[in-house]
This record gives structure tokens, C-alpha cells and sequence, in this order.
């Protein structure tokens, strides 16, 4: 598997030779599509949307948070093999919009995608 990489959209807006796919439900604020080089927006891969308003990245949550959405992703089988698919070909990059780099779903994600081979 190549590399899974995680970066927040407002400091990656430009290609990087990767599959750039956000994984954010909602669109970033202030964003607009075109400034954005983005390969696919993937809504079906991101926490619920009652887990998103739960959690609403506050640390103190992040522990449970991590566990509900590891739940989450187990049933989103084939959604998990397609990206792992995509990154056996390329570099991949999740691209998100939370202030924090290391509390989020997108680092989340980038685990169980390398541990979930």
C-alpha cells in the first residue's frame, strides 16, 4: 500500500500528485470548489452526522468519539476497500477541515486504513 496521508484543506489547496479526497461531510467554510484541487469528495466515509454534532471536537470526547466511529467504519466495508484499493495504486490524501490535527475523524480514518488491510 502506498502512503495515506492526512492534511487540512485550508493548507493543501494545490495538487500534490495524490488522490486528494476530502472526507468531510459538510464543505469547508469559506472554501469555494474551485479553489480546491480535489480528486472526489467522499460523504459516505465520514462519522454520522448525530456522531459529527456529538463529538463537536471537543477533546474531552475525542477517546469516545474515536470508538464510536471505529464502529462506524466496520460496517462500511465496501467504502474502506475502495480507498484501500486506491491507495495500493497511489498516494492517497484525506483532506479535512478541523482546526485540530490531531483531533479529528480524518486521523481516525487514516489508521484504520492502514491497520484494516
Amino acid at each position: 500500500m502506498k502512503d495515506i496521508i492526512v492534511k487540512r484543506v485550508y493548507d493543501s489547496k494545490t495538487d500534490d500528485e495524490t488522490y486528494r479526497i476530502l472526507v468531510d461531510r459538510l464543505w469547508p467554510r469559506g472554501l469555494k470548489k474551485e479553489d480546491l484541487k480535489f480528486d472526489e469528495w467522499d460523504k459516505e466515509i465520514t462519522p454520522s452526522p448525530e456522531l459529527r454534532k456529538w463529538f463537536a471536537h471537543k477533546e474531552e470526547r475525542f477517546a469516545e468519539f474515536t470508538k464510536l466511529y471505529l464502529e462506524e467504519l466496520k460496517t462500511k466495508t465496501e467504502e474502506v476497500e475502495r480507498l484501500q484499493n486506491i491507495a495500493k495504486e497511489k498516494p492517497l490524501t484525506l483532506l479535512y477541515a478541523a482546526k485540530n490535527p490531531k483531533i479529528n475523524h480524518a486521523v481516525i480514518l487514516q489508521e484504520f486504513l492502514l491497520k484494516e488491510k
